[in-house]
């Protein structure tokens, strides 16, 4: 149940989010559950790898390569994802900010 509402909360946070920034588009709430899913799995699973090849230029930018990669993956989830665009690479590094903070800070009040 945790995981449905956890799931349910980061699509609400992605559509919000897309609705206040230009350079992202969601055209449906539909489509915000999937991105939240998507970029999900791809988190628990590409994230750490790619985390790992990269941790000497990791180290060296302190750990804000890791924004980088957060940019990557967004761009990678809006190429599979119908109904999520964006329109750059800045897009997604801003976006990636934004719902890391909102994200944390919604899911700090959740059971």
């Amino acid at each position: 149940m945790k995981i449905l509402i956890s799931w349910i909360v980061s699509a609400m946070v992605i559509f919000s989010i897309a609705y206040v920034m230009p350079g992202v588009h969601v055209v449906s709430f539909t489509a915000a559950l999937a991105v939240a899913l998507v970029l999900g799995i791809v988190n628990a699973f590409l994230k750490p790898v790619l985390l790992i090849l990269t941790l000497p230029i990791n180290i060296l930018t302190l750990g804000l390569f890791t924004f980088v990669i957060n940019a990557i993956l967004i761009l990678f989830v809006s190429k599979f994802v119908p109904g999520f665009t964006v329109d750059g690479f800045l897009w997604a590094f801003i976006f990636g900010i934004v719902l890391s903070i909102a994200s944390t800070f919604i899911h700090s009040f959740l059971p």
